[in-house]
């Protein structure tokens, strides 16, 4: 699982040639900072950031800031590059790809519940309904780590309510999945088979057997044998879950 939702496709890089032309820049600051741009397109980011940090001598726009955070990033220093992204938006609370970029560092850093915050903003200040269903997905993907952490902790009501937020904003097959699971080992059944149906119907990135296997469990808990070794006869079919669920088969099988 920790496989599946580290997996953060975060677009973090907004292309130099958007910023190309530093229009209203202090004349040295622009040039330093068109080096940067230069220098980071080419892979050399210890000499970007140098460029970086002189265009900054004598200018702190937002621009600047945002290009060195996501220098900092590639090269995971990411307390720096948060730092450098704070001042980018900070500068200019209206730049949208600012608040991206910050809760992707923060995501790459393991601070989740800013990363959460920081996408919630770039979704609200988005134009594009495609950058805002990506920004929403980010959240999702931000509170299903802070649920996954509440799991592993023992906090099982606190990741029930990570879980139950991440699915507010985006459908995440993962989130549903880890939701009925600890649905079900909170002996809440019915929702976990709620859960547990929404991950198969949203299943992008989970395997098909995991959300069959927790129906099966849910299915036990409420006295339904008979839908119980279905939703297992249909997982075992996945290699994944094949195990778990044949045992829950011998389990029924043996009491029948």
């Amino acid at each position: 699982m920790n496989r599946i939702i580290s997996v953060l496709a975060v677009l973090l890089v907004v292309s130099s040639m958007l910023f190309a032309q530093a229009k209203e820049m202090d004349p040295v600051a622009a040039k330093a900072y068109n080096d940067g741009n230069q220098a980071m397109k080419t892979g050399d980011f210890q000499g970007a950031i140098a460029k970086y940090d002189e265009a900054l001598k004598t200018s702190s726009d937002y621009r600047i800031h945002y290009q060195r955070g996501v220098t900092l990033k590639k090269l995971r220093k990411y307390d720096e590059a948060e730092d450098a992204l704070n001042k980018c938006v900070e500068a200019n609370p209206k730049f949208a790809v600012g608040f991206n970029g910050l809760g992707g560092t923060y995501f790459s850093n393991g601070k989740y519940e800013e990363a959460a915050n920081a996408f919630k903003k770039f979704s609200e200040l988005s134009t594009k309904e495609a950058h805002k269903k990506q920004g929403n997905e980010y959240v999702a993907r931000a509170y299903t780590k802070l649920g996954e952490s509440a799991k592993v902790d023992g906090k099982q009501q606190q990741a029930i309510q990570y879980f139950t937020e991440a699915v507010k904003y985006h459908p995440f097959d993962a989130a549903y999945l880890l939701l009925a699971e600890v649905l079900v080992d909170n002996a809440k059944y019915t929702e976990a088979l709620d859960a547990a149906d929404k991950a198969l119907n949203n299943r992008k990135t989970v395997p098909r057997g995991g959300p069959l296997y927790y129906k099966g469990k849910a299915f036990l808990g409420i006295n339904e044998v008979a839908k119980a070794k279905e939703a297992f006869e249909a997982g075992k079919k996945d290699k994944s879950y094949r195990d778990l669920c044949e045992y829950e088969l011998k389990i029924i099988a043996e009491t029948l």
